[in-house]
């Protein structure tokens, strides 16, 4: 199976734009580029039926995130307030960081 070029980092904080949790913020948990699917903090919560084992001795019904197609989010820019394309820039140093297409804002730190 191939890599997926994913437009998202974990840590960042994002937008949904389509599906039912479209509009909704929060920040990624973790990505997934075999499958090009991401882990958004707080959207797409899914029930769970967890057994009892040693750890959760109850079981139970859990809310837990599920993964959702990366092209179904953006990337949210604090300084624009709205979800954002990016660009990559090359600074002096060499380093790489995307920015803003909007207000220039850098993504990376």
């Amino acid at each position: 199976m191939t890599k997926l070029k994913i437009h998202v980092k974990k840590g960042d904080m994002v937008q949904v734009i389509t599906g039912k949790d479209v509009g909704k913020k929060g920040k990624v948990l973790n990505v997934d580029p075999q499958k090009g699917r991401v882990i958004v903090e707080g959207i797409n919560i899914v029930k769970r039926h967890m057994r009892p084992t040693q750890a959760n001795p109850q079981g139970g019904i859990t809310d837990k995130e599920a993964a959702l197609a990366s092209s179904n989010v953006m990337i949210y820019c604090e300084k624009c307030k709205e979800p954002v394309r990016i660009n990559k820039n090359i600074l002096a140093d060499g380093k790489k960081v995307r920015i803003c297409n909007q207000c220039g804002e850098q993504f990376d730190k």
